[in-house]
């Protein structure tokens, strides 16, 4: 009886590590590998981010943004990030565009595609607003998956550093510094109190895990407030007077330039080939 509370007791642990280990694979440690992408510097990969997001959103034709989405997949597994990583961070994404496909298909279009019966109601699929719905669901995977790639190869500060440089208030570039410094350190906090849930047996039932991670999030709520408190306190102590100095990003070189103009030729026409050529 004892050896089997105890192996139990033990599996539990390696759950609740497996949870704070997948906690950490959302920072940004893979972005100081060296390859060629992480190379690159930063201003280009953010400035051919931007000009890739506003091509899949303008583009009228589903092929544009899935094959963004294909390249941006295929850039991910050739700078090896895990598997599970890409996984995690497509999942919301997912999950979404699976929404708003069915969503358009119920409510948008007049030609049905089939239907079913559900308790004596009819509930047919329209073609047009699945169709819509596809090409809305490619949009929001290639934007995202493009997101991801260029903050799987760009430390997070020199993102903000090119926002600043871009122009991007002061303010708005502080607040999001703020925010990912912060949201570390509360997915740090939620998942050390998950662990001391999870060994107290939190999440045996349906009702008692409803009831822990209701605990949970107004924990999380309670010691955000604080944080922001103590931060506050500590930055005005440190001279803060309402702007943060930022740095200087490193120049760009010829090779840096040629990239970001072959990249952007090579994106201007696909997008021109797909919109109004004949694919």
């Amino acid at each position: 009886m004892a050896a089997t509370i105890s192996e139990s007791f033990s599996r539990l642990l390696r759950k609740a590590n497996d949870l704070g280990s997948a906690f950490d694979l959302f920072s940004d440690i893979f972005t100081y590998r060296d390859n060629a992408l992480t190379r690159i510097n930063p201003r280009v990969k953010v400035i051919l981010t931007f000009f890739t997001i506003i091509a899949v959103i303008s583009c009228s034709k589903i092929v544009f943004p899935a094959m963004v989405f294909c390249l941006a997949v295929v850039g991910m597994i050739s700078i090896r990030l895990p598997v599970k990583l890409i996984l995690a961070r497509l999942s919301a994404p997912f999950g979404i565009v699976a929404v708003l496909v069915v969503l358009q298909s119920l409510l948008v279009g007049t030609t049905p595609l089939f239907t079913i019966s559900v308790f004596g109601w009819h509930i047919s699929a329209m073609r047009e607003g699945a169709w819509q719905g596809i090409l809305i669901a490619s949009r929001v995977l290639g934007g995202v998956s493009t997101m991801i790639l260029m903050s799987s190869v760009t430390p997070a500060h020199e993102i903000f550093h090119t926002l600043r440089w871009l122009g991007v208030p002061k303010g708005w570039v502080e607040v999001a510094i703020l925010m990912y410094r912060y949201t570390f350190i509360l997915l740090d906090r939620a998942a050390d109190g998950m662990v001391a849930q999870r060994v107290r047996l939190g999440y045996s039932g349906l009702k008692r895990s409803l009831s822990s991670l209701g605990t949970l999030a107004g924990s999380v709520i309670v010691l955000s407030i604080d944080q922001a408190e103590r931060t506050h306190e500590a930055m005005s102590v440190r001279g803060y007077r309402g702007h943060m100095p930022f740095g200087s990003l490193p120049a760009m070189s010829r090779k840096d330039s040629w990239i970001m103009g072959l990249v952007l030729g090579i994106l201007l026409c696909c997008y021109l080939l797909i919109e109004w050529g004949p694919i």
